[in-house]
């Protein structure tokens, strides 16, 4: 199978802002765009994206999750790197036409359709490293897609590191620049030792990966870091705590260090996982700190986890009731 995010749909939808006004949105080529070299974005990283799937129904209806509050994150991220601001209903309607446009070939479940909105700023100028944009572009790729890691069910190996993801400032916007400052660290850990990503934790604060957000599970409770400006807000982050908490489990957002990480791993019930759009609910299986191997718990994907990755899939899917209005019919 090819890699996750590597193949996509021959059109999108794709609409400019010229200094003045947003133009119609149009269903045009992906295969390619017409930028100019001294483009905003190629030189002062103007650019903010989005990651929400659409899913196939036994019914053979088509239905995106959760696109309100990618789209609400999505100008967020505009309005903190100065980008032009768009409307709600422009984007909703231009991802709505692309999905439906391609309905037919959104895949089976586990398989979806990825759709990636991208904002960039495109204005030819390259004195303007201190003044945002006047002119930009939206668009949005799908992507037909698989399961995200390659590993399938192995627990996951996490390098924790004694540094931020990113600036502080900068933790909750969707840029391109926050998953390009994780690239070399995770290379690293890679090549040293063999881990899937690395856990950022400045200061001994557990805060994410480079591509997800951190879940521990500890018995009936859930732990994960308060919201706050350091860290991206997981969509799927805010859907898993939801579940939980539907489930009877005891939510508790707040910091966790990596002393108390560490310790409550060696439990032998501990599980910890990643979320996220592309990862969905990843089991974690080992911690590696300071040179030393720590497993979760036993080391083993555990049943809270799966639990609640199969109750998410289950409304994505269109197995279960819809309770909290996640879901986009098209």
């Amino acid at each position: 199978m090819a890699a996750f995010g590597s193949v996509f749909m021959p059109e999108m939808a794709m609409a400019r802002f010229d200094g003045t006004a947003w133009g119609q949105s149009a269903i045009a080529s992906s295969d390619s765009i017409s930028l100019h070299p001294g483009a905003h974005v190629l030189h002062y990283a103007s650019t903010c994206f989005e990651g929400l799937k659409a899913f196939r129904h036994e019914d053979g209806s088509v239905a995106i999750f959760r696109m309100d509050k990618n789209i609400a994150r999505m100008q967020q991220s505009s309005e903190l790197l100065s980008l032009p601001t768009f409307d709600a209903k422009l984007l909703s309607q231009m991802i709505i036409d692309i999905v439906r446009h391609y309905a037919a070939d959104v895949p089976t479940p586990p398989g979806s359709m990825y759709i990636r909105p991208t904002h960039i700023g495109t204005e030819p100028a390259i004195g303007k490293a201190a003044t945002p944009t006047l002119t930009s572009m939206l668009y949005v790729l799908l992507s037909p897609v698989g399961d995200y890691f390659a590993g399938g069910s192995r627990g996951l190996r996490l390098l924790m590191e004694d540094n931020a993801r990113c600036a502080p400032h900068m933790g909750m916007i969707k840029s391109g620049g926050n998953y390009a400052s994780a690239l070399f660290p995770t290379m690293q850990a890679k090549a040293k030792y063999q881990a899937d990503q690395v856990l950022f934790c400045p200061n001994g604060d557990v805060q994410e990966t480079g591509a997800a957000n951190f879940l521990l599970i500890d018995g009936n409770e859930i732990i994960t870091k308060a919201l706050d400006a350091s860290f991206l807000h997981g969509v799927t982050r805010d859907t898993i705590l939801t579940l939980a908490r539907d489930l009877g489990m005891k939510v508790s957002e707040r910091e966790l260090t990596v002393e108390e990480l560490l310790e409550r791993a060696a439990k032998p019930g501990t599980e910890a996982a990643l979320s996220g759009t592309a990862a969905v609910l990843a089991p974690v299986g080992t911690l590696i700190h300071q040179g030393k191997e720590y497993k979760v718990g036993n080391g083993e994907p555990g049943s809270t986890t799966a639990k609640l990755r199969q109750t998410l899939n289950d409304i994505q899917w269109g197995k279960t009731a819809d309770t909290h209005g996640w879901l986009t019919k098209i």
